[in-house]
Order: structure tokens, then sequence, then C-alpha cells
């Protein structure tokens, strides 16, 4: 089972407001909000740039339109601290007690997840990030760079993650089963994956049956 790391498993919205607000104070979610517009456009426009150079370049045209003068250096400086959800570990765990191997698929530079991983609780078998395959989801590079280095059959191979856009298209693309993990309740069409659960701990029960 491979997954998406930040926004499925680490919460990274609450660690970009943890680390923004001691500098946006009450513009920090209006800077979150800016955020959300600007990263998308740095990537289009930089696709095999460094997770941290959009890092700083989203943040700053985040900062402009929020009004507040920020550093792009803010994020990457304050990445280490972004931390789990709550039921992450004991949901990797529980999967790998079932039997499962898991891998991450992150649109992050080797560094930055290096930074967190800890936070997982669980050591991956194998991660693949945007930096090594020079692309981001939901371009197929991480996918692609997986099944060489694993040869796992696709029909022995569950992608699980919050994203419907970045994750959940290229898995169902490629004919892999998928879990959406839909913390957001985003409103996407269900009907592209195999399982729609909201949480972790919602999946962990599902991946029995899967398995």
């Amino acid at each position: 089972m491979t997954f998406d790391c930040y926004g499925t498993l680490l919460d990274w919205q609450a660690g970009f407001r943890r680390i923004l607000e001691p500098v946006a104070g009450p513009r920090t979610d209006a800077v979150v909000s800016a955020f959300h517009e600007t990263e998308p456009q740095v990537q289009a426009e930089n696709p095999h740039a460094l997770y941290k150079e959009i890092l700083r370049e989203g943040l700053e045209r985040a900062a402009r339109q929020a009004g507040v003068p920020l550093s792009g250096d803010v994020l990457v400086a304050g990445w280490g601290t972004i931390g789990a959800f709550p039921d992450t570990v004991a949901a990797l765990e529980e999967l790998r007690s079932q039997g499962w191997s898991l891998g991450i698929l992150t649109n992050c530079d080797k560094d930055l997840f290096a930074a967190t991983q800890a936070a997982l609780g669980v050591e991956p078998d194998l991660v693949i990030t945007s930096e090594e395959v020079g692309s981001y989801k939901p371009a197929l590079g991480h996918f692609e760079r997986f099944e060489a280095a694993t040869s796992v059959a696709r029909a022995d191979w569950v992608h699980a993650a919050v994203s419907w856009w970045h994750d959940m298209v290229p898995a169902r693309d490629l004919g892999l089963r998928r879990i959406w993990v839909d913390r957001e309740d985003s409103g996407h069409d269900p009907s592209i994956v195999t399982a729609r659960v909201p949480d972790m701990a919602s999946l962990a029960r599902v991946a029995k049956e899967l398995a």
C-alpha cells in the first residue's frame, strides 16, 4: 500500500498555521488560503523545481496577496515541525501487523521528508519523492518509479491519499485499487475510487477486506 504523506498522514495544514502564526499573526488564515492558490500555479510554471523552491515562491506570492511581509524561507525552516494526524501512527502500525508493505509517494524533497519521517511512527519500506522523479503528481513519475523499483503487480497494489486530483485520478488511470482518505469532505466524485473513508482509522479497517 502506498500513501501520499502531507495531508493524508501528516497534518500539514495545522503545521503551516503553527509555523506562520508567529510571523503572520491575524493574517495567517489569509496567507494559508492564498497559498492554496499560489502553490499549484508555481508548480505548473516550474514542474522540475525542488519543492523547497515551490514553497518559497508560493509563500512569497501568497503573502503579497494577503498583504503580509513574509520571507519565503519560513515554511522551509519550520517544515520539520509538521506532525502526524492523531490517527496516523496507530493505523500504520495496524497495517503493518496485517502484513502490508508500506510506501510513500510524496510531492516533496528528500531532506524535507526526512525531517518529518519520525512523526509517522513506522519506517516506510520505500519512499519516492518529487526530487527523485523530477515531476509532481498527478504526473505519473512517482507511480512509475515505484513500480520499476518494486516490480509489484498492479493488482496487488493499493494507493491511499487525501487528494482526489493528485492521487486518486492517476491511481485510477493506472488501474490500481485506491482508497480515498477524504479528510476534507471535498465533494469530489467518489465513484472513481475503490473505497472512500474519512480518516486513517477507517482505512485500516477497510484494508483487512482488501487484503
